[in-house]
């Protein structure tokens, strides 16, 4: 046999057509790692097109209902008692409502009333609203109650309430004299944060000092023109 003729497989070595020797590990290297690389970037052009598909199902999704606090839970109770009975309860089962001035020394039983006082209010509901207006006023709270019960009261109705806004202004100006010196912090508290409290309250103070004032001076007079009259009459 010819010696040129001879192919020469040595290792992965093998000839080229123009009889140079070919190193066909390295080929084969090199087309792995081009196929390694053309996967790699197939799988990753694949994951990322699946995650922002994935980002645009969930943006498209509607956001979960906020769990609701058990406040609006319980005025959300009451009013259904209210559909169904035309009456409402505060108060345990063991021991329920019986007319009678109820004791609330934290103002948390003041608080439930007007709270659905005012849900009523939302909802144009005027027999419901009359009826927390009349359960309010049977109960028998403490300085401190009252003044939670005030600040919830100035924030949560209108200027122009009359049925427990302005009863509250009325509460603490013929008794805040009195009343401050068992929760002297929290009036002044209160005083500060909610200045249309302090304002009312100033106002129907000042009201009755001056229709006192009136008063004394009528009185007075009066007392004078009947000396008056009694002289004359001599």
């Amino acid at each position: 046999m010819d010696p040129s003729s001879e192919v020469r497989v040595s290792g992965s070595e093998n000839p080229s057509p123009d009889g140079h020797d070919v190193d066909m590990n390295g080929i084969w290297g090199e087309t792995n790692d081009r196929n390694e690389a053309n996967t790699s970037n197939g799988t990753s052009g694949r994951n990322e097109g699946e995650g922002e598909q994935q980002s645009q199902q969930d943006a498209a999704l509607p956001d979960a209902p906020a769990e609701s606090s058990p406040t609006e839970q319980a005025e959300s109770t009451y009013f259904l008692q209210f559909q169904y009975t035309h009456d409402y309860s505060t108060l345990q089962p063991e021991a329920p409502e019986q007319g009678a001035i109820e004791i609330d020394n934290t103002g948390e039983q003041l608080l439930k009333h007007a709270r659905v006082y005012t849900l009523a209010e939302k909802l144009g509901i005027p027999a419901l609203k009359t009826q927390a207006y009349s359960k309010i006023h049977r109960i028998n709270s403490s300085p401190q109650g009252e003044i939670v019960y005030a600040r919830y009261v100035y924030i949560h109705t209108p200027v122009d309430d009359v049925t427990i806004r302005k009863p509250v202004a009325a509460f603490w100006a013929t008794r805040s004299h009195v009343l401050r010196h068992e929760a002297d912090e929290e009036f002044k508290k209160l005083c500060i944060e909610v200045p249309e409290f302090c304002f009312d309250v100033l106002t129907l103070v000042l009201d009755q000092k001056e229709k006192r004032s009136q008063d004394k001076a009528e009185e007075s007079g009066a007392r004078a023109s009947g000396r008056k009259r009694l002289r004359s009459g001599l």
